[in-house]
């Protein structure tokens, strides 16, 4: 059998390569209309891929609006932020109260003696560190339950190797060293990590010389030492009750209520001379508030992912008659049914309000395009009703299907579901793609095989011509010997 590579080599004027080639291609014509489906049908998957998405982000929205914290927005105000600040939880009760700061918690501060030379040994023994609560007068510790924190100091530690000991123990103590290069002299300081009363401290030794009470060896780290402040709690008073927080931040003082002392407000006296050294800013105001600006930004986002779905769906499904133009999913039947559902879900209506039945009762009406429009004045106004715009919307209590929120929502689950609308569709079309590869795999195979027997076919005429081609020259030569005989 000849080559592919020798087709029309025989017979001199025969190209069946050309000729074989030119035929596969007409076999192969419908792979154009299949490759075009397969296309179109992808970008309906992507596009409902899409419509999935932003329908998604509905339900996201319409879920803001039937929750109760989506409703419970709070404001709170402080007359002076920068002495007292506030916040509030979400369904905290308007209310206003008055705080004055008498003081701010402290963290325990403590410094030893002079201790001399920069760098020089202090001794061998224990050093003891106990977490617990001063009695200022007359001075007094109550250590808190639990085993103190010893630590070994050897003949080589120093002030600054003692203090990175007790900095990596992380016992709720820091330590550093303070130098005095005139006097060639330290000392070490230490200083609580926490705030309020019960966060103080002890710090006591255990000297191998014997004595715990002198100024040789390591005793000298708490001989001489002395307490610069003493941990605190912060003190203030709400409406003139006294309070009290081991830090500066009152949590649990007035309920739902968080506020912040930030510096003292009284004014701060002389107790010898009755001056005042500090002028104190006076009480700070503060006032909590229903807050809509969070439910109007919630239906803001409502009412955009609405308009989203809908400009989509428009586009896809629209037909222009001056370019003679369709839109991709215009004329899907499936595609104008999920169109109608959302437009009939944003027009429902509900009983749960006495006041507001419907979005166009509180200022968002559909317009001819198919969009949502907002009528801001008018949502303003309905929200200085926020009870009766959330009954509309999630119905009287959670387990409600009444509101128009939840009606939306339901309908954009249901969507979105297992066996939902964008499931069903998507499996519907992702079969339609599997038959075209199936259909395209069948033409590839069908023109493969005719090529087969195409050059099969033409590569035996070829070798017939090329044989007659031969018998013609051989009958020439032996017609010219014969005339040539004759003459």
């Amino acid at each position: 059998m000849a080559t592919i590579s020798s087709l029309g080599v025989g017979s001199g004027g025969l190209d069946v390569k050309s000729i074989v080639s030119q035929l596969v291609t007409l076999e192969k014509r419908p792979l154009d209309a299949l490759k075009l489906q397969a296309t179109t049908v992808q970008t309906k998957i992507s596009a409902f891929g899409q419509i999935k998405s932003l329908v998604s982000t509905l339900s996201d929205a319409a879920s803001k609006l039937t929750s109760v914290t989506g409703w419970n927005g709070v404001s709170t105000m402080s007359s002076n932020s920068t002495a007292v600040s506030a916040s509030a939880a979400g369904g905290t009760l308007p209310t206003s109260f008055s705080v004055s700061v008498q003081g701010l918690a402290k963290a325990q501060a403590q410094a030893s003696g002079v201790l001399m030379p920069i760098g020089g040994m202090l001794g061998t023994g224990k050093l003891r560190l106990e977490l617990g609560q001063w009695s200022v007068s007359p001075a007094s510790f109550t250590p808190r339950s639990g085993t103190p924190v010893e630590l070994d100091v050897t003949a080589e530690d120093t002030v600054a190797s003692i203090a990175s000991k007790i900095n990596g123990a992380s016992i709720g103590v820091t330590a550093t060293v303070l130098t005095d290069p005139a006097t060639n002299s330290e000392r070490l300081l230490l200083k609580g990590t926490g705030t309020g009363q019960s966060a103080g401290f002890r710090l006591s030794v255990e000297d191998d010389d014997g004595s715990t009470g002198d100024d040789a060896g390591l005793s000298r780290l708490v001989d001489g030492s002395m307490i610069s402040q003493y941990a605190a709690n912060a003190q203030a008073t709400v409406n003139g009750i006294a309070v009290s927080s081991d830090t500066n931040t009152f949590s649990n003082t007035v309920a739902g209520v968080t506020f912040k002392a930030l510096m003292v407000t009284e004014d701060v006296v002389d107790p010898a001379t009755g001056n005042v050294l500090v002028r104190g800013s006076g009480p700070s105001e503060i006032t909590v508030a229903k807050d809509t600006s969070a439910v109007q930004q919630n239906i803001d986002a409502f009412v955009k992912a609405y308009n989203d779905i809908n400009g989509v769906l428009s586009e896809a499904t629209k037909y222009d008659a001056g370019t003679k133009a369709a839109g991709l999913l215009q004329g899907d039947s499936t595609t104008v049914s999920l169109q109608n559902a959302l437009r009939t879900a944003v027009q429902s209506v509900s009983s749960s309000s006495s006041v507001f039945t419907r979005l166009t009762d509180i200022g968002i009406t559909l317009q001819r395009d198919g969009n949502l429009e907002v009528n801001t004045a008018k949502l303003s106004q309905a929200l200085d009703q926020p009870d009766q715009v959330k009954a509309m919307f999630r119905g009287v209590d959670v387990m409600s299907s009444d509101g128009v929120a939840v009606k939306i929502k339901a309908v954009t689950a249901a969507l979105l579901g297992n066996e939902g609308f964008f499931k069903t569709k998507n499996d519907s079309l992702q079969r339609m793609l599997d038959s075209n590869t199936a259909n395209q795999s069948r033409v590839n195979a069908r023109a493969a095989n005719v090529e087969v027997q195409l050059n099969r076919r033409y590569s035996a005429l070829d070798s017939k011509l090329s044989s007659l081609s031969a018998l013609s020259a051989y009958v020439g030569q032996q017609v010219t010997t014969w005339n040539k005989s004759s003459g």
